[in-house]
């Protein structure tokens, strides 16, 4: 078991060792590095780590302590946490790295998403660093937890406030969303600003749309500047706020450009009623001021009401977990917290409750609904010895669960876990995204300058200039474009969690849209993974039922897979099996024992060569072997019923063949694969006849058989060398190289641990028919995601020339630039009518 570790660093400060053998002697000026190793084992590995840190250029000093775990480092300035973490790794040790989570108040754009990355990367040892603006949420990698308290400072001297989140805890909305535009306390309705500062700018607004039936009435100058003065340095006092933290940490974002267009106005109109007070009040700004801030704290409450909506499968997912469970505790039943319940206790469910742990039913049946984990709508029967999984909902029977997983170890926390995982992580393509908004709001204060410029100096008309300056800072929203590709991948992860589909993170999301050939393995994932009795081909005097009676009789005590398939079959045609006496394996060969006073063996062919054949055996002998010949060569493994004595085979009473039987929705995911223009291939380690026979009922055309598992992955790493993008679909041990190698890996959840993990998909249900939902998710996903960076750089694209012409006023600007953001969250919110095309077809229609 690999023993874990967890980093701390200490920058410029030497922090006393425990073990005072491996103390470094250092300046208080020089940085020191304090990490623990994971993996060494003796002095050795000691030895060996030491001296690839000291190999490290700019390592002053590095001493490793085996008994703690722990290595120092003391380094120059330019060494990186990155370098120290790297060396330890290339020689062959472990690291673990903290996990860390914040939820950030005050962002407004793709601007501020990239200050706040800057911030958090730029403390000691943080080694990555991930912003979502969707759900205002920072992911970071640091050398330890104790990092936390620091990467919350840093983010708060970059202008915004943060809070530590739990790993897999609950998905909160941002503070813009739950407090209100304008972050006021919880004391006050999110709505409260935008209604304020829209009965202000009421009375501005009003004299300009009755001027278009002939009216000349005018609010009075200094009243107007009454009911400005509120919204412009009262609820628009977020805006300088932020702005002023942007441009103290030398950059900008949408804060910054709606302070500089809205002081603009209010400037320009302070000024003219000063100068024209004494001549009569000329056409003043203040409505566009005030409107430009109203609309845009508009479309910043319903952006935050809409990005609610995408963060809702995590909330619908927390919200399966019950507070409390009955535990059985010294034969007395007790309600206790979830969080008390043991590995190892029973926990008693009633019809119609919750399943509140993970676990094994030791007593009573019942049907559960796991529509909400599974995606599958029916529920499922569940009975002694059925696996249960917390969260699902008990139907008509109560149950006696013994638990087997708690806390963060359930099948619902991990799922929690991936698709918060998915949601927090940025797509490729998001990155281009990020270096656009880097430059936004430098290019956009530019282009104002130069709209001032031309119109003041060319045209001559100052006034104008500076209501079309304001008209283009107004209208650029790097919102938009910041929130167009997570809004998207949060709500597709979502969407496709709720149907039993959960993808681990956004580059396999975004990559699955792309597959060009989706390769499968064979036991597990397109067939059962059991064996089946496929045929029964009686002999003379004997029928189907007579057969399967006998080799069920000598079958009843053995655990072997081909015996259980014969109980099973037996069972299922409700065949009477009678006892039998004497029963011995023959090893090689197969069983025998007595039934009703005969000797009944059943066996390989092998079981044949031992004794020699009476007359009647012997003239049944040849139609049977062609049988048994054609049954190989479909696939099957043939069993052999005959009645014997030690002296000979008295008669063949029939052959049994068994076969990994198909899943239900096998065929019909090739088929939709295969429609789609994808196409398939088929590993297995299982000898030619099988996988062939296989291969052929699903109508996969290229199969590979006796495939060794590192094989897998040699022929996935062939088929992408070719040019393919490559899905690989797996679930056992064995599939994890091939899964890790493929471009996108999806793994059965009914199969490994290990295969889950190494993929970038996992199913939820065993059905191979989700894979072609996978890719379509993704496609959607995909398609919803350019849709939205479409139109959020064509607003810009577009608004920003006719703002620098002067064809939008200010007040137009901040509506479009409000509904820019707007359009971008619900164009993101139409994957929510997503469904599996499995359900479709199995549901009647609404």
């Amino acid at each position: 078991m690999l023993k874990r570790a967890t980093f701390f660093l200490h920058q410029g400060l030497k922090l006393p060792s425990f073990d005072l053998n491996t103390v470094p002697t250092a300046t208080a000026s020089s940085p020191q590095l304090e990490l623990q190793v994971e993996g060494m084992t003796c002095a050795s590995c000691a030895g060996r780590v030491e001296r690839a840190l000291l190999k490290l250029p700019g390592v002053v000093q590095a001493s490793v302590n085996l008994a703690t775990e722990r290595a120092t480092v003391e380094h120059s300035v330019g060494v990186t946490p990155q370098d120290v973490v790297a060396a330890v790794q290339n020689a062959g040790y472990g690291v673990r790295l903290a996990s860390l989570r914040f939820q950030i108040e005050g962002m407004t754009c793709a601007s501020c998403v990239g200050r706040v990355e800057k911030a958090v990367l730029a403390v000691p040892g943080v080694l990555s660093a991930s912003v979502n603006l969707a759900t205002e949420q920072a992911t970071a990698q640091a050398l330890s937890t104790t990092q936390a308290d620091a990467v919350l400072a840093a983010i708060r001297r970059a202008g915004y406030d943060a809070q530590a989140l739990q790993s897999g805890g609950d998905t909160h909305v941002g503070a813009g969303a739950a407090n209100g535009a304008n972050g006021s306390g919880p004391a006050q309705p999110a709505w409260w600003p935008v209604a304020v500062s829209a009965a202000l700018t009421m009375p501005l607004v009003l004299p300009m749309f009755l001027s278009v039936f002939g009216s000349s009435a005018m609010l009075n100058g200094w009243l107007q500047l009454a009911l400005a003065a509120p919204v412009q340095f009262g609820i628009g006092w977020r805006f300088y706020r932020a702005g002023w933290y942007a441009l103290r940490a030398g950059s900008g974002n949408m804060d910054l450009l709606v302070a500089l267009g809205t002081s603009a106005a209010f400037g320009l109109s302070v000024y003219l009623l000063l100068a024209h007070a004494a001549h009569g009040t000329p056409h003043l700004y203040f409505e566009a001021s005030s409107s430009v801030i109203t609309l845009v704290l508009l479309g910043k409450w319903l952006e935050a009401r809409a990005k609610r909506q995408t963060t809702d499968a995590i909330r619908a997912l927390n919200a399966l977990r019950p507070s409390t469970a009955r535990v059985l505790r010294g034969g007395v039943e007790q309600e206790v917290p979830v969080e008390t319940v043991a590995v190892g206790d029973v926990v008693r469910v009633r019809p119609g409750e919750r399943l509140p742990v993970d676990g094994v039913v030791m007593a009573g049946a019942s049907h559960v609904d796991e529509s909400l984990i599974t995606g599958e709508s029916l529920p499922v029967t569940k009975n002694e010895g059925s696996r249960v999984t917390g969260g699902s909902i008990n139907a008509e029977g109560a149950l006696e669960l013994r638990t087997s997983a708690i806390g963060t170890e359930t099948t619902l926390a991990r799922i929690i876990r991936m698709v918060e995982s998915a949601q927090a992580g940025k797509a490729p393509i998001q990155r281009m995204v990020d270096r656009v908004s880097a430059v936004f709001v430098p290019v956009v204060l530019g282009l104002a300058a130069l709209t001032l410029l031309g119109w003041g100096l060319v045209a001559g008309n100052w006034t104008q200039a500076v209501v079309n300056a304001v008209s283009v800072l107004v209208i650029a929203c790097p919102c938009a474009l910041g929130l167009a590709t997570p809004t998207a991948i949060m709500v597709g992860t979502g969407t496709a969690a709720r149907h039993g589909i959960l993808i681990k993170d956004p580059q396999a999301l975004e990559r699955a849209h792309a597959v060009t050939t989706v390769v499968f393995d064979k036991t597990g994932t397109l067939t059962q993974g059991r064996p089946v009795v496929t045929d029964v081909h009686p002999g003379r005097e004997q029928t189907r039922a007579s057969v399967l009676g006998l080799a069920a009789a000598l079958q009843q005590a053995s655990e072997h897979p081909l015996a259980r398939a014969v109980i099973d079959a037996a069972g299922a045609e409700h065949i009477p099996v009678k006892p039998a006496q004497q029963v011995q394996a023959l090893p090689g060969r197969g069983i025998q024992g007595q039934v009703d006073g005969q000797s009944i063996v059943l066996g390989s062919h092998r079981c044949l060569d031992d004794r020699p054949m009476s007359p009647d055996a012997a003239a049944d002998m040849e139609a049977f072997r062609k049988v048994a010949e054609q049954l190989a060569k479909d696939g099957r493994t043939v069993s052999w019923l005959i009645r014997a004595t030690p002296e000979s085979v008295e008669d063949i009473l029939g052959l049994l063949a068994f076969g990994d039987s198909l899943k239900p929705g096998a065929a019909q995911a090739v088929a939709r694969l295969q429609s789609a223009g994808i196409s398939t291939v088929m590993l297995s380690g299982d000898n030619a006849g099988s996988a062939g026979a296989v291969a052929r009922q699903l109508g996969i055309q290229q199969f590979h058989a006796e495939v060794l598992p590192g094989d897998k992955a040699a022929m996935i790493q062939a088929l992408r060398a070719a040019g393919q993008v490559v899905a690989m679909v797996g679930d056992g041990i064995n599939d994890a190289p091939a899964l890790a190698a493929a471009d996108v890996g999806i793994a059965m959840s009914t199969g490994t641990d290990v295969a889950m993990q190494a993929a970038g998909v996992t199913l939820m249900q065993g059905d191979p028919r989700l894979v072609a939902d996978a890719l379509d998710i993704s496609r959607q996903t995909y398609a919803t995601l350019k849709r939205g960076l479409f139109w959020a750089f064509a607003y810009n694209v577009v608004g920003i020339p006719l703002a620098a012409w002067g064809l939008l006023n200010p007040v137009v600007a901040g509506a479009a630039m409000a509904l820019s953001s707007v359009s971008v969250v619900g164009n993101a919110l139409l994957l929510r009518r997503w469904r599996p095309a499995a359900r479709q077809a199995s549901e009647p229609p609404a």
